[in-house]
């Protein structure tokens, strides 16, 4: 198959250990890059630093990248009347988009639009375009905790973008069977592909044997500025932590993780609770973690944490939001429930037994690799490529 011209954007920079869709992003552009593909991929940052080190990491001439700064949001009626129209359009900046356009009117392939919000950067030229949905607001529910009217009005607004984006593109990429089918109901013409997202291995050491942890310690780490990780660490200190601490005494808690101690100031309070935020680097926390506990109240798409779990050896307790997008059973990659007494029992379980809990995560490292090795993903997202380039020349 000849190479082709892939022009991909992405909100947020390539690096290993970025955000969460970072990570994808990095196997993404490496994987398209070692297949021979004529890569231009635009990517939205957020401070000068990050720009530094996605081209340190990815060099010209090998490859293609232009980084741009998220530029300040602004308060005054023309702004506000913009994100009215276009929710969260504002991190792709005008020189972002005046590069892109430029490019669009060249020949090229694909459109390959990363996360719905990239959506609105397509809307011109949907024939070409791909758009990747990772999770959507409508189920995660971002807005259900307040009820003012400010909070509604976010709600309508963006649920509302979230359909117009939607049903504007005939083909979409998105990760797990349910949001395939929510999609589906919201654009019932739109041909829906299903691509887990990959990680690269290489940068997840496995240890055959874990370390043992001097106290047992169930853990959460995330980033607590986002919904779906903060309703799991309300429900973890409120109701189920209380238990677990009743049934095994000599246990802690550890909460690490982006925004952390700012989001849990109200809990900081509870007996054996360490909570460490914005470590420069979250892999050693996991080593010293027995149990992750992830329990979110919602959350669609595939949980990059848990993810990260399982590839470094920590055994998992989670809902079945918690391994959406991962073919996972309960009892032999995890403990998968979406009930409190059912959460908590597993988990007392994995924290009294260590052959469980070793059981759990090979189990877990090897479904993962199967599942979501980098050659995998990358090859299915070239398998769509090609069909629809081909389709758009018939």
């Amino acid at each position: 198959m000849k190479p082709l011209r892939i022009l991909l954007v992405i909100n947020s920079p390539p690096l290993p250990f970025g955000n969460a869709d970072a990570r994808w992003y990095y196997v993404l552009l490496k994987g398209l890059i070692a297949k021979g593909h004529d890569v231009t991929a635009f990517v939205a940052c957020n401070t000068p630093e990050e720009i530094t080190k996605t081209q340190v990491l990815f060099p010209a001439p090998d490859y293609n990248l232009r980084c741009y700064l998220i530029p300040n949001q602004k308060n005054g009626p023309i702004a506000k009347m913009k994100t009215i129209q276009q929710p969260y359009s504002y991190i792709f900046s005008p020189r972002l988009r005046q590069d892109l356009a430029s490019e669009l009117i060249k020949p090229y392939d694909i459109l390959h639009l990363e996360q719905l919000w990239s959506g609105w950067l397509g809307l011109q030229h949907r024939k070409k375009a791909l758009v990747n949905v990772h999770y959507l607001f409508s189920l995660d529910r971002p807005f259900q905790y307040q009820n003012s009217l400010e909070t509604r009005l976010r709600r309508f607004i963006t649920n509302r973008a979230e359909q117009k984006l939607l049903k504007a593109f005939p083909k979409i990429i998105t990760l797990s069977e349910r949001l395939a089918k929510h999609i589906n109901q919201i654009n019932p013409r739109a041909f829906i592909y299903i691509v887990p997202l990959g990680i690269d291995f290489s940068l997840y050491p496995f240890l055959e044997q874990k370390q043992i942890n001097q106290q047992p310690t169930v853990g959460l780490i995330g980033g607590f500025n986002w919904t779906p990780t903060y309703s799991a660490a309300e429900r973890l200190l409120t109701r189920l932590w209380p238990e677990i601490k009743r049934r095994v005494p000599n246990a802690k808690l550890q909460i690490v993780g982006r925004s952390a101690k700012d989001a849990l100031t109200p809990f900081t309070n509870v007996k054996d609770l360490e909570i460490y935020q914005n470590v420069p680097d979250t892999l050693p926390y996991f080593a010293k973690t027995d149990v992750m506990l992830y329990a979110p109240v919602s959350g669609s798409g595939m949980k990059v944490k848990v993810m990260e779990a399982f590839a470094l050896g920590t055994p998992v307790v989670t809902t079945s939001d918690g391994v959406e997008g991962i073919p996972a059973l309960d009892g032999i990659h995890a403990g998968i429930c979406d009930d409190d007494k059912g959460l908590i029992e597993r988990t007392v379980e994995l924290l009294n037994n260590l052959s469980l809990q070793q059981q759990r995560r090979l189990k877990a490292r090897q479904l993962l690799e199967k599942y979501c090795n980098p050659q995998v993903t990358v090859e299915q997202i070239e398998r769509i490529y090609y069909e629809h380039a081909e389709n758009v020349l018939l």
